[in-house]
């Protein structure tokens, strides 16, 4: 149980560096990416990703268009704004910092 909870703490504090990460390539659509963090084996239901995506936009990280959609109605396409890409940065750093601090205490484990 214990394990657990830390591992879905874990999930859930990369998710939202995931998502702007995946959306810095260019304009997606939601279902593009789910299918983004799903080939990443972080699991992330509809339900998870749109009170997200609206709480990064909320907070100047992302913006958002319609589109026009051939199969049905119109699509709502995000892409990240200068801010986003400035919060990005700091959390690549943030990442590297914490990639290494993890690799250096599990160094010399059985």
């Amino acid at each position: 149980m214990i394990a657990e909870n830390t591992q879905t703490q874990m999930r859930k504090g990369i998710l939202e560096y995931c998502i702007l990460s995946i959306i810095s390539r260019g304009e997606i659509y939601a279902s593009d990416i789910i299918a983004e963090l799903k080939k990443a084996q972080l699991l992330v239901v509809e339900g998870t990703l749109y009170p997200l995506l609206t709480r990064l936009k909320n907070n100047g990280l992302l913006s958002y268009n319609w589109q026009e959609s051939t199969s049905g109605p119109p699509r709502k396409y995000y892409e990240i704004t200068g801010e986003g890409r400035d919060v990005l940065a700091k959390l690549d750093v943030t990442w590297r910092e914490l990639l290494f601090a993890v690799q250096t205490s599990l160094e010399g484990r059985n």
